[in-house]
Formats: C-alpha cells, sequence, structure tokens
C-alpha cells in the first residue's frame, strides 16, 4: 500500500518531492520510507535529484505503462491483419501474448473451411505446447527464459508434447535461429500450428502470431502460404503499431 500511496502522489505532483515531505503527506515513518525509497530508486522506479535533494518516478514505472499501451496498440491494430492473413490461408489466426508461464489469445481471426481450428479470445496454453508460446519463449531475454526453464513442470497434454527441458531447449535454439515455432499435435491431437513473434524495438516478445490448421491439410504448399503469411502479418502489425 505504501508503495500504491507513493506512486500515486508523485505522480499527482508531478515534480521531485524530498523525504521530508513524502514522509509528512504519506504518514511513513522516517526509517521506513528511507529503506523503501532506496530499493526504489536501486530498482529504477524513482529517481533521485541530489539538486533539491527529490525523489519523483523513474523510468521503470513508464516501461510499466508503455508495456501496457504496447499490448493494447497490438491487438487493436491485429484484428484486421489476422482477418487478412485468415483469408490468404483459409486458417485460423491469433495473437498471442505472454501471461506468466501461459500464452493468451488476445485476438483471433477463424479459417473458412468447414473444417478449421478455433481459437478463442481468452483461451491459454502452456508456452512449451504451442508455436505461439514457443515463439514468445523462444525469444524472453535469457534471465527470463532460464528462470522459466527452471521450473517448469511439463504436462503431457498430447502423447506429442515435449516433456524434457533439454529437448525444449533444442528446438528454443532453432526458433531463436529462424524466428518461426512449429509444432504438430503437441497442445490438440490433429492440429499443427506455426508463429513468429512480434519483438519490440528493444528484442522483446511483445506477442506472437500464430496460425492453426488441420494436420489432415498440412502439406508442403500450404506451409508455404502460411509461411508467407505469417512474415506479412508480422510486418503489417510493427508498421501499424510503430515498432520501427
Amino acid at each position: 500500500m505504501r508503495v500504491l500511496d507513493l506512486f500515486e502522489y508523485l505522480r499527482r505532483w508531478n515534480a521531485a518531492q524530498t523525504h521530508t515531505q513524502i514522509a509528512a503527506q504519506l504518514s511513513i515513518p522516517k526509517s521506513s520510507l528511507t529503506q523503501l525509497l532506496k530499493t526504489l530508486v536501486n530498482r529504477g522506479y524513482l529517481e533521485y535529484d541530489p539538486a533539491s535533494k527529490g525523489y519523483f518516478l523513474g523510468p521503470a514505472v513508464v516501461s510499466l505503462g508503455q508495456r501496457s499501451a504496447e499490448t493494447r496498440d497490438l491487438v487493436s491494430v491485429a484484428e484486421g491483419v489476422l482477418a487478412d492473413a485468415a483469408r490468404a490461408t483459409s486458417e485460423t489466426c491469433a495473437l498471442n501474448v505472454l501471461k506468466g508461464d501461459v500464452s493468451e489469445v488476445m485476438a483471433t481471426a477463424s479459417g473458412t473451411h468447414r473444417l478449421h481450428y478455433t481459437m478463442r479470445i481468452g483461451d491459454v496454453a502452456p508456452l512449451y505446447a504451442t508455436s505461439g508460446g514457443k515463439a514468445l519463449l523462444a525469444h524472453l531475454p535469457e534471465e527470463m527464459r532460464r528462470d522459466y526453464l527452471a521450473r517448469v513442470t511439463f504436462e503431457k497434454v498430447t502423447p506429442g508434447t515435449i516433456d524434457n527441458v533439454a529437448a525444449l531447449e533444442t528446438e528454443l535454439a532453432e526458433v531463436a535461429r529462424t524466428g518461426i515455432a512449429f509444432v504438430v499435435e503437441e497442445f490438440t491431437p490433429g492440429i499443427a500450428g506455426m508463429a513468429r513473434p512480434i519483438l519490440s524495438r528493444s528484442g522483446f516478445p511483445l506477442a506472437a502470431v500464430n496460425i492453426a490448421l488441420p494436420v489432415a491439410r498440412y502439406d508442403a504448399a500450404l506451409k508455404r502460404r502460411c509461411l508467407n503469411a505469417l512474415e506479412d502479418a508480422v510486418a503489417m502489425i510493427r508498421e501499424r503499431a510503430h515498432l520501427g
């Protein structure tokens, strides 16, 4: 509560506030406030101005807001792009984002075949079991990826689901090299998928675009068409979201 009160207080003033001012306005004991301010400065959530001896919101707070705004922007521009990709391939397409240890569908466009895979907004899946999840996981900063691999528990969703860290690491290295993730019946029997990540300017995976289709139609020609559609979709989303 103290951290939230502090952030809101500094946002309202939009100017550096001293240790004494903060303690008085928020009724925080000075001894407790000293350690709190030190921690938040070290983590980049606050900055300290030696000239005024004041504290103000730091770049980490701005980064949190930008990440939320980037996700909203991606979703708003992705809907039309996914519809174009679905028309070009006749297969179901979706935009997936990282949500803890799973990927979540944020936008989707259904295929036009009678037999097609359905992805719904809000659907979640393990990162290791879907093409979108693997595309996100492979492009995470190494520290985040290592943390995930150190604690992941594999669930054998289908007989084809990957079930050990060594195999997953090998596959992720290939995804990182090529920029494309594939699955065949790893999350849903009879369904194959492929995905490409949408990276921020700093290289962080903001989202992934995937195409899911029945294995019965998955031949070389359709694979090429889907890969071309994915490449076009990612490029269009990046352009419309001003990701450079």
